[in-house]
């Protein structure tokens, strides 16, 4: 396949209202979860961070469509960072991919691609610390993730540090972009911007873990596993041959061990979140909230470690009104938050893997 050369296309043309009505409405379909918490940050970063999570999007549509080829999908993300960057026009990569998609890309998302200029006339409004997060986070994310789905098999990820740098790249350095958001909008959480942006590649690495369980069932649908072998070779199974609702012990403790890390790594999160100041609550809430269904999505693997689909450990909406409430109300109280997070993790498993493992990528 022949691809054209880039052309550099500086972007000036400023957003309209209409730019900033569409990415409002498409958060909404896209992700009911965000379309709930932006709107809990502050006014300063709720159309940044919006605008972050669609950028993230399209790099994800791009990653997922099977439709793609393995140069198909390198070749768009690639073009794709460009376009965030201002070096190629937005409306070339839609012409380009928008007629590759398929019916594996929701309606959502394909008017999403469709509309990806309106996103970047947004993006390209924003400070220069605003894009260079939000460039570097894509840039980051897109060739990542493409190396990855190089690898996508049943047998799973070589091991826990491949498993770890895997979170990284879809998660991990979300949460360096939010950390640099965040510390450009507050001199004082910008106090604390070192030990910040070391947890906050915990804290996705956490998020990422827990979805990473819970979806082990409908990813293998796919043909993919994201587990790390060496942790189930100690416990005699093979991944690739596991089988959904088979009674497998050593399956199981496996999942402990995972389940034992994933919950060290949100414990990392409630840190990240006590340091930012008590008065910032919208900015703990947005954290909060995610932490907290995490947490009770663990509980609910690790009570049932051998479902059979991700609808059986997915939490209630009245377990995520109750987060959403009771974290609320106690935004601003370190103490309680402590206790509650150790009420909810109480009985998940340890894990007796070294900190040093635990972080190796």
């Amino acid at each position: 396949m022949v691809f054209p050369f880039y052309k550099p296309v500086m972007i000036s043309q400023p957003p309209t209202l209409d730019d900033a009505q569409y990415q409002d409405d498409i958060l909404n379909g896209v992700s009911r979860t965000f379309a709930l918490t932006i709107p809990q940050l502050p006014k300063a970063l709720r159309q940044v961070i919006g605008n972050a999570y669609l950028l993230c999007r399209i790099t994800d549509t791009i990653e997922d469509d099977n439709a793609l080829t393995s140069e198909q999908t390198r070749y768009l993300s690639d073009m794709f960072s460009k376009v965030v960057c201002g070096d190629i026009a937005a409306e070339q990569f839609v012409n380009e991919l928008y007629p590759l998609l398929s019916n594996h890309t929701i309606p959502a998302e394909q008017d999403l691609i469709k509309h990806t200029p309106a996103v970047i006339r947004i993006t390209h409004s924003f400070n220069p610390v605003q894009r260079q997060a939000l460039e570097r986070c894509v840039r980051i994310m897109s060739c990542g993730m493409a190396d990855y789905q190089d690898t996508e098999t049943l047998d799973g990820l070589k091991d826990l540090p491949a498993m770890n740098l895997y979170c990284y790249y879809v998660a991990g350095v979300v949460g360096e972009m939010l950390t640099e958001l965040f510390c450009d909008y507050s001199p004082q959480i910008n106090r604390n911007k070192p030990e910040l942006m070391k947890l906050s590649v915990s804290f996705g690495q956490g998020l990422q873990m827990t979805n990473i369980l819970k979806d082990i069932w409908d990813d293998r649908k796919r043909g993919a596993c994201w587990l790390p072998q060496d942790i189930f070779l100690d416990k005699g199974v093979i991944l690739k041959k596991l089988q959904p609702g088979e009674s497998n012990p050593g399956f199981q403790e496996g999942l402990a061990e995972l389940i034992g890390v994933a919950k060290k790594h949100l414990c990392s999160a409630l840190t990240y979140t006590c340091l930012i100041p008590a008065h910032e609550k919208g900015i703990r809430r947005f954290c909060l909230w995610a932490l907290g269904m995490a947490i009770l999505t663990l509980k609910n693997i690790n009570r049932h470690r051998n479902f059979n689909d991700g609808q059986q450990v997915k939490i209630t909406r009245n377990t995520v009104k109750a987060t959403v409430l009771t974290t609320s109300i106690f935004a601003g109280n370190d103490w309680i938050l402590n206790r509650l997070f150790n009420a909810a993790s109480r009985q998940l498993p340890d894990t007796a893997i070294s900190d040093e493992l635990l972080f190796k990528r």
